[in-house]
């Protein structure tokens, strides 16, 4: 036996969209319901588990075998899925028994090799981008919503209860094993190198260990914003005499009565209204921006993902930004959790998770923005552990600047230089300290610097602060052009990168530029990065951009999640080779930093739960290690330590 294709139908009382298949495993109602299964290829078998039949031995021997390939799509549910099953009735074939998990080691899976060629995620787009039958999804949800999830009265319907239904979904069962083979078959023309399944088991190692939550911080947290909004809904009430002034529609006409005219409530809006705003008006505004704090929902995903042990697990996925290979959030989304600000974050965290809500009333005058400031706390390591959090420093701007041989830059980043103010010195030809001579410069240097390595203009700018530089739009595309002009090289490179992506996609050939090799495989561009990796670009062609040039069109997922063509030019390709190389770099660093408890990591970010005798310098020193395919890049790492999870 080499390998196996495995599907499975569970079912569970948790919700696994909201809590993940970690906390949906671990209830006590979970089961597997049918499995089917095909052995190297061959006839595909399905167990009746629901009616009594049980996984035979030789495939539950197969399972914990790493010289056995197993594949799913997803694997991650059926590896975890079937760690529980194990836990039951097999614990001692479990690498520590009960409570432990199948190692990730040798299960493959068919959705990370769909992103890595850039294709779909979801098995039914995948099968259609592929052109491979399946079973119509609408029945498929509807015999998981039947035997899958429980009904009003918290019961599962049992296989005898329709015996029809429950045939077809045997049926669907199987079928969708027969589809992932299909898959299997076309995608095993391009497979995925060895190297990318080393890293995606160490993903799944780091989502199986998960991330320890103060949970009593989290509940009170919820309960002390449910106060805070009541007693500020009604001082809302008092103030605007409206049944439900947290309405749009309602604030928007009281406003209107008060003279005051606005298409919108957002925060960018009201951030402009308050800039004149008083009285009344004011007040009720500001309240409405305390109000507007969402982000304390992230304190009930955590309450929703997290398992009995205290841990959130799950909250990673690979690959799951298909055209750089850079990680996803899910469940938690770490990756975009408010900022702190406050000054001192242990008190305030103190006070919360002692319920000591009059104090903190006392204290702060806004409580839903303290909370927010508060989430990233509620991550904390295990008893007789510390934090330490290590990223490393401007990687994008240093992975660009190696890249297209910016000199200057490079040589900014060796003497240790501030980059945003090297690079207005540059722009206008003077010196630029920061907080010292032209230092108000600076702030135009960092604006430029974030918005126009990967070809942004005017718009660019605006969003990335420009806003506030008081130019006008001529003096910010100035600003623009005065950037370019001070990194050739980096227009230059989006330009050959442009230039030998078109050709390539033209003449159906292989060139390279930049250390880049561009090369049309079947129906796909390959861009092989310096490590080895390739990102992939399917069904590419030389269309018309909006501007009446040519451009590169190739299918992939849009905005929208949806299968769909999309157009890129020059500079895009660079930001997606650049981050694509951050993204490896931070693979680097993690597999450097395996024997660490590594718990979470976020964009350029890692967070270890360590040993008190493990130090921040230790861990910076490896993550700051070039590799050996990036001869000539300065990286830099900065970290410190903390007793909970916060920015520093």
């Amino acid at each position: 036996m080499k390998t196996l294709t495995i599907d499975l139908e569970t079912r569970s009382d948790v919700d696994i969209t909201a809590s993940g298949v970690y906390r949906y495993t671990e209830s006590p109602q979970f089961a597997i319901l049918l499995m089917s299964v095909s052995v190297d290829g061959g006839e595909i078998t399905t167990y009746d588990l629901a009616s009594g039949e049980s996984i035979p031995l030789e495939i539950v021997t197969a399972l914990v075998d790493p010289n056995v390939v197993k594949r799913a799509f997803n694997v991650n549910f059926e590896r975890i899925c079937l760690s529980v099953y194990l836990r039951r009735y097999y614990p001692q074939l479990l690498t520590d028994g009960a409570g432990s998990y199948l190692p990730p080691v040798s299960w493959q899976c068919d959705m990370i090799h769909a992103r890595y060629l850039g294709l779909p995620s979801s098995l039914d787009a995948l099968g259609k981008a592929l052109s491979v039958k399946q079973s119509k999804l609408d029945s498929g949800k509807a015999l998981i919503k039947y035997f899958c999830v429980p009904d009003k009265n918290g019961k599962f319907h049992a296989p005898e209860e329709d015996p029809q239904k429950w045939e077809e979904f045997k049926a669907y069962n199987k079928r969708d094993v027969e589809a992932e083979m299909e898959i299997q078959r076309r995608l095993s023309l391009m497979p995925v190198p060895e190297f990318i399944w080393q890293e995606f088991y160490l993903d799944q190692t780091i989502n199986d260990r998960g991330i320890l939550v103060d949970t009593t911080h989290a509940e009170n947290a919820i309960r002390l914003y449910a106060s805070e909004r009541q007693m500020l809904l009604q001082k809302m009430q008092g103030l605007t005499g409206l049944s439900n002034p947290n309405s749009t529609v309602q604030l928007k006409a009281w406003l209107k009565s008060k003279e005051i005219h606005t298409e919108s409530l957002d925060k960018a809006a009201v951030a402009e209204l308050m800039k004149s705003a008083s009285g009344d008006v004011q007040e009720v505004l500001t309240l409405h921006q305390m109000l507007s704090k969402s982000s304390v929902k992230k304190y009930e995903a955590m309450l929703k993902a997290v398992c009995p042990d205290g841990r959130a697990r799950g909250m990673f996925s690979f690959y799951g930004a298909s055209r750089t290979g850079r990680f996803a959030g899910r469940l938690i989304q770490l990756q975009n959790l408010p900022q702190n600000h406050l000054p001192e974050l242990a008190e305030p965290k103190r006070l919360v998770t002692k319920g000591d809500f009059q104090t903190m009333r006392a204290s702060y005058d806004n409580i839903p923005d303290v909370l927010s400031q508060l989430i990233r706390t509620a991550f904390i390591p295990a008893a007789g552990k510390k934090f330490i959090v290590a990223d490393f420093s401007a990687i994008e701007a240093r992975v660009i600047a190696w890249l297209a041989g910016e000199q200057w830059r490079m040589d900014a980043f060796a003497n240790g230089e501030d980059i945003y103010c090297t690079s207005a010195s540059r722009i206008y030809g003077v010196p630029v300290e920061k907080n010292g001579i032209n230092g108000a410069l600076r702030q135009k240097g960092k604006v430029a610097e974030l918005a126009c390595a990967y070809g942004g203009s005017v718009g660019a700018m605006k969003a990335m602060g420009g806003a506030d530089l008081d130019l006008t739009d001529e003096g910010l595309k100035a600003l623009v052009d005065d950037w370019r002009r001070a990194s050739p090289n980096i227009v230059k490179l989006w330009r050959d990168v442009d230039e030998t992506a078109q050709y390539v996609v033209k003449k159906r050939c292989e060139l390279y530029t930049h250390g880049l090799r561009f090369a049309m495989i079947g129906d796909q561009l390959f861009i092989t990065l310096p490590s080895g990796r390739s990102l992939v670009y399917c069904q590419p062609e030389i269309g018309t951009n909006r501007f009446g040039g040519n451009a590169i069109l190739y299918a992939g997922v849009g905005n929208a999640q949806k299968w769909t063509v999309i157009e890129t030019y020059g500079a895009k390709i660079v930001e997606n080779i650049v981050q694509g190389i951050a993204r490896d770099i931070l693979l680097y660093a993690m597999q450097n930093l395996s024997d660490y408890h590594i718990v979470a990591h976020v964009h350029d970010e890692v967070i270890i739960e360590a040993d008190q005798d493990v130090t921040v310098s230790e861990i910076c020193n490896m993550m700051g290690q070039t590799p050996a395919w990036a001869e000539g890049l300065l990286l830099r790492a900065d970290g410190y330590e903390c007793d909970f999870y916060m920015k520093a």
